[in-house]
């Protein structure tokens, strides 16, 4: 008998501690970003952007447009439309307060060329190199992945595909086709 009343009062202290840690601990569900992310948000896979330093109002209005279904992404809908809105924001603060690291890319001369003449009209939202955005619902581009910012401008070009922010959407569609992976590859190589 006592054995049971111990392993009940074991039981009901979980029911009632469980949900506060669940709530209180971003840091542990951060870590579920890492395998797509990458550890503390600094990605390692081409296709995928690095999140660690973007600006929480940035990732916050992401997360949150992903939500909604405002904006489109198979993954990051399903995964993060189990999440509340204060985890969203906890997640968004939790990873703007890591630094940024560029993850430079190598490119030649000649694409840096054309990416910075046809970047031109990017450098009023973030910068000559990307890495200074006027405003914090802009992210940053300098050593973003380049695969990823091709994959990201291709979407804004496609009228199809769901994306929200209309002065992107605009900027993209000026470009040509020859001018995207440029344009990404040349943000893919700026260290600042």
């Amino acid at each position: 008998m006592r054995n049971k009343l111990q392993m009940a009062f074991a039981l009901a202290g979980l029911f009632f501690v469980a949900p506060v840690q669940a709530g209180d601990d971003i840091e542990g569900l951060a870590r579920t970003c890492y395998g797509c992310h990458g550890t503390n948000g600094v990605s390692v896979g081409q296709s995928m952007p690095s999140i660690a330093g973007l600006s929480a109002d940035y990732l916050k209005t992401v997360m949150m447009e992903w939500k909604s279904g405002a904006r489109a992404s198979a993954n990051m809908t399903r995964l993060i439309s189990g999440y509340s809105d204060a985890e969203i924001a906890g997640l968004a603060s939790y990873f703007a307060k890591l630094p940024w690291t560029p993850q430079v890319q190598k490119t030649s001369k000649e694409t840096l060329a054309k990416g910075k003449a046809a970047s031109d009209r990017c450098e009023s939202c973030h910068g000559v190199t990307g890495g200074e955005p006027d405003g914090d619902d802009i992210p940053r581009l300098n050593g973003q992945w380049a695969k990823y910012l091709e994959l990201e401008l291709m979407k804004y070009r496609d009228e199809a595909f769901q994306m929200s922010h209309k002065k992107m959407i605009k900027n993209a569609r000026k470009l040509d086709e020859g001018e995207v992976n440029s344009v990404a590859e040349y943000f893919g190589a700026q260290s600042k």
